[in-house]
């Protein structure tokens, strides 16, 4: 079944980098191949002065600054298009609590399947910071559940998957966070964040222009997310991609504020764990309390959500969680591996690979 699954996530690939490849070639990125149909080009051999002077009717006038630059409507929405379709993303921001089961990222694809198809889960955690899993593995599990190009291949559980794909990278930087992103996600979760540097950075990796810098190429996202986007995956995946920030750390906790304030930030995440790991103190002592509040102050001050343990679910304003509903027996305080309250465990349900 994984064989399977396998060829039809490398055809779907080669699909897709075929077709980015041919935009590329084709110069403004639609993939329309337009010989000889370029007035504005320079001429052969000729300087044409464009670092200083725009061509007639440009936008951007005078001498060209990526810091004053004016973006174009490329990326506009079509009327056509469904602006609002991540269901995680829908329900956080009407008010509701979103639950996560977290899988290893060298699981199988019949054990993400097990997790992703339960609906209490909103969303898969896939545990990618501490997990000896691959990029690969992640392809093969997240074809499995989420392919449309799969769905009738032995083992897919494409018409019964409930959870979105979501995954906990290893740190902020363009490579993992593409690689997140391009092959799907909806949920995208950066630990350790300290510094407000740090914060723009996964902000800028995550979004696509002009939200941020995130590179237009061959991917699976698009193939996966057409279909609920109704055609316009690259215009609104600004709008459906959750993006939380965790604060584990002292220096963290001191620019919580401004770090919950970066543009497109979903979430914060108060680590339950590190928290306790970095500050020497233990849930219910003065200070660890002080620590979670910190965090709880500065997502109300941005207006954004406050995610953590789902052992916390009856925490005062707490909307995310890792982990299922109190009674589903899946949640981060439950039974899973490594959990026991601890919310940013890789807690498995169910369990990962070995």
């Amino acid at each position: 079944m994984k064989s399977k699954l396998l060829v039809a996530a490398m055809c779907a690939a080669m699909s897709f980098a075929a077709t980015a490849a041919f935009a590329q070639a084709a110069g403004d990125g639609d993939g329309v191949d337009r010989p000889n149909a370029y007035p504005f080009a320079a001429k052969k051999g000729v300087d044409s002065n464009a670092i200083n002077t725009p061509p007639a009717g440009a936008v951007n006038k005078g001498k060209f600054s990526d810091k004053t630059w004016k973006y174009g409507p490329a990326a506009d929405i079509p009327a056509t298009a469904t602006r609002m379709w991540n269901p995680a993303m829908i329900k956080i921001k009407s008010g509701g609590q979103l639950f996560s089961a977290t899988v290893n990222g060298n699981a199988t694809p019949e054990q993400y399947c097990t997790a992703a198809t339960q609906t209490y889960n909103d969303f898969i955690w896939v545990e990618m910071q501490h997990s000896p899993g691959t990029w690969h593995d992640v392809a093969n599990m997240w074809s499995a559940a989420h392919n449309p190009n799969a769905a009738t291949q032995p083992g897919s559980c494409y018409n019964t998957v409930h959870a979105v794909p979501g995954v906990r990278i290893a740190v902020e930087n363009e490579m993992d966070e593409q690689h997140a992103t391009d092959m799907g996600a909806l949920v995208l979760v950066v630990p350790t964040v300290r510094t407000l540097a740090e914060a723009q950075g996964a902000a800028n990796w995550a979004f696509f222009p002009p939200l941020g810098h995130r590179s237009a190429g061959s991917n699976a996202a698009g193939g996966y997310w057409n279909a609920k986007s109704n055609g316009a995956y690259r215009q609104t995946i600004n709008d459906n991609l959750i993006l939380i920030l965790m604060i584990e750390t002292l220096d963290g906790l001191q620019n919580a504020d401004k770090i919950a304030k970066v543009k497109g930030v979903t979430a914060l995440f108060a680590a339950s764990s590190d928290l306790g790991n970095f500050s020497g103190f233990r849930q219910g002592d003065p200070d660890y309390e002080r620590a979670i509040n910190i965090v709880h102050d500065a997502t109300l001050k941005a207006k954004i959500g406050l995610c953590g343990p789902s052992s916390w679910s009856d925490r005062p304003d707490f909307n995310c969680f890792q982990g299922g509903p109190p009674g589903t027996g899946r949640g981060a305080g439950g039974r899973g591996r490594g959990g026991r309250g601890r919310g940013d465990a890789a807690a498995a349900a169910p369990a990962p690979a070995r």
